[in-house]
This record gives structure tokens, C-alpha cells and sequence, in this order.
């Protein structure tokens, strides 16, 4: 059970019993001790909340904050209808009403009955509004689409894809509508009654003539618009010459700062580099040399030479001696080329010379 409440006797007792202790209090509004004094004094006397109810009061107030801020939000979107003259207002439902956001209550001009639009007048059975609907307010949406709703009717197996003529005509002469009927059989026509895609109407294609007729050459429109212009420089080859000089400098100007802005990055290419300095890409005074190494010979032999000390020598060792000379002599030419050097390798390699000292001669 929660607690009783108490009366308003009693409250003013406890409130009485407060004014009775502060009575006299020196600085009761510049001290604090007195001041806290007073605020326990208040609070000993006034009845203690539940902290429930705190929560439950602190709850539907967000609530309430939630449900204003979306309704501010949905009166953005929703807008009240235009009324057109001589209309009642209150024969038109409140739009904020529709969706509970509407604040002016009776005071609102619309009216705030959902029934209202089922209460207007009756609909006429014995006239039809398509009769006042021609085609002299009609736009070529409007125009495919009531072509597309007859199509159905007219173009059921059909044998034929050439269009009517009667059909092209009451559209050129804008008596097609909802009821017209081709007077070539009505719906047995056997032609088709659709305009074909991308066909164009005479008067359109009038219009169309005549606007294009209206248009200027695109020389005449430049002059008119130069001569629209008070004050102006005639333009001239030097004038030329110098707008142009002046804008090719501006764009080395431009590459300049954005090259030195890369070098000093570290970020510049090859190419970069090579325009910019020149000099650090030349090649030294080897570097078009050819060098051309000489195999060596997988089989090596070995080579004794035979030299004879003292004592006649016999006919082969003659021989031997006259071929040691001609090595010796081809030693001696620096200037053999690399044929008869390859020919001395081959001779040395099948050669095999001993040296002979002199006790091993007998």
C-alpha cells in the first residue's frame, strides 16, 4: 500500500513549524550554513516523492518530446490542398488531420470528418465527363495512352501492319477521342489503329518547321551577340601572338614550379631528369667499345721441347730445329692477327717437343 498523503492542515502545521525556527535567523539569505539549515528544514517538513513516480513523469515527458519532434518532422511532408474558388473549404478533409497532426481543432478551415468525401454529390449515370474531354487539351502522353486503351479493341488479329488512313486522319485533324468510330467498318477495320513509333503529326511537324525557320544562322547569332557587347578590343595578329606567348609562358611557368616542386620530392622520373639536366646522362669514352674473348681448348697436350746442347744433330732433330726457329720467329711478330694465331695454337697443340740434355743423346 503506498503511503497516505498528507492533508493540507497538515502541511500547513509543518510549514508553520518551519517560519517559527528560521524567525530571527541572522543573515538567512548570505549565509550557507544557514541556508543549508533552512533547506533541511524544508525537507523534513515536505512529504517525501516516490522516485516511481519520478520515473514514470520523467518517461512521458520524453514521450511527449518524441512524439513532437516527429510530428515537426511530418509537417514538413504534408502539405493542405489548394481551394479552388467557389469550393467550400469544409467540404475538403485537413490533411494534418488525415495523419493526426493537425494543432487549429475547430478552428482549422478544412474540414475534420474522414466520412466527408463519401457524403459529396452523386456521381451522374446520364452523363459521361469523357464527352467534354477532347483532344485540343491533350499532350502526346495523354495521346499514346488513350491510343494504347483503344488498341486492344482495334488490333486483334489484324492481317496487316499499315495504318489506317482514316485513323491518321481524324488524328491530324484532332477528332479522335474516346468515341470515335473509324469509318471504315468500325472495329472489323483490318488496318492498324496506333500511330507508329517515332511518327510525327503534319502539324507538329508544321510547328517544328516553323521554329526551325525562326532560328538564326549560327553566324548571324555570333554577330548579334558581338554586337551586344560595348566595349571591346578589335582582335588582331599581334594580339593573337601575344595572348598566345602569354599562355605558353604561364604553362612553363606552372611545369617549372611543378618540376622543381617533384625534385624536391625525390619523385621525378627518368625523362624528368634527362630534360632537365642533360649532362648527368652522358656516356663515357668506353662505352661503344666491343671486347671479344677467345675460347680455350677443352683438350690440352702436353709439350716437351727437345733441345740439343752439343754434338751434330740427326736429320729430324734438323727438322725439329727448323721448326723451333719458325715458332720462335712467329713468337717474335707482334703484329700476327687473330687467324694465325688460332693456326700457332693448333700447330703447338699437336707438337711435341723434348728437351734433350746432353748425356741422354748417345
Amino acid at each position: 500500500m503506498p503511503p497516505k498523503q498528507a492533508s493540507k492542515a497538515d502541511l500547513a502545521k509543518k510549514q508553520k513549524i518551519v517560519e517559527d525556527k528560521t524567525f530571527g535567523l541572522k543573515n538567512k539569505n548570505k549565509s550557507k550554513n544557514v541556508q543549508k539549515y533552512v533547506q533541511s528544514l524544508k525537507q523534513s517538513v515536505q512529504p517525501k516523492v516516490d522516485p516511481s513516480k519520478l520515473a514514470s513523469k520523467k518517461k512521458k515527458e520524453e514521450e511527449k518530446a518524441k512524439e513532437k519532434e516527429l510530428s515537426e518532422l511530418f509537417k514538413i511532408a504534408v502539405s493542405q490542398p489548394k481551394v479552388p474558388p467557389g469550393v467550400d473549404p469544409k467540404s475538403i478533409l485537413c490533411e494534418f488531420f488525415k495523419v493526426g497532426q493537425c494543432t487549429k481543432g475547430f478552428k482549422c478551415k478544412f474540414s475534420h470528418d474522414l466520412n466527408i468525401q463519401r457524403k459529396g454529390e452523386k456521381i451522374d449515370i446520364y452523363s459521361d465527363k469523357r464527352d467534354e474531354d477532347t483532344m485540343d487539351d491533350w499532350d502526346q502522353e495523354t495521346l499514346e495512352k488513350v491510343v494504347a486503351s483503344k488498341n486492344s479493341e482495334y488490333n486483334q488479329n489484324k492481317p496487316t501492319d499499315i495504318v489506317c488512313k482514316h485513323f491518321l486522319d481524324a488524328v491530324e485533324k484532332k477528332q479522335y477521342g474516346w468515341f470515335w468510330v473509324c469509318p471504315n467498318g468500325g472495329k472489323e477495320c483490318h488496318y492498324r489503329h496506333a500511330l507508329p513509333p517515332g511518327y510525327i503529326l503534319k502539324s507538329q511537324m508544321k510547328a517544328l518547321l516553323d521554329e526551325e525557320s525562326e532560328k538564326l544562322p549560327i553566324e548571324e547569332e555570333i554577330e548579334n551577340q558581338r554586337a551586344k557587347v560595348a566595349t571591346t578590343t578589335p582582335m588582331t595578329t599581334d594580339l593573337f601572338m601575344q595572348w598566345k606567348k602569354k599562355k605558353m609562358d604561364e604553362r612553363d611557368a606552372s611545369l617549372d614550379a611543378l618540376r622543381a616542386e617533384r625534385a624536391k620530392n625525390d619523385r621525378m622520373s627518368g625523362r624528368e631528369l634527362f630534360l632537365s639536366d642533360a649532362s648527368l646522362f652522358v656516356d663515357d669514352a668506353e662505352a661503344y667499345d666491343k671486347y671479344q674473348r677467345d675460347e680455350e681448348p677443352d683438350v690440352t697436350t702436353e709439350t716437351k721441347v727437345y733441345l740439343p746442347l752439343t754434338g751434330p744433330s740427326t736429320s729430324a732433330q734438323a727438322d725439329g730445329d727448323d721448326d723451333d726457329d719458325g715458332l720462335l720467329d712467329d713468337d717474335d711478330d707482334d703484329e700476327l692477327d687473330l687467324d694465325e694465331l688460332n693456326e700457332l695454337e693448333a700447330s703447338l697443340a699437336k707438337t711435341s717437343i723434348k728437351i734433350q740434355e746432353p748425356g741422354d743423346a748417345k
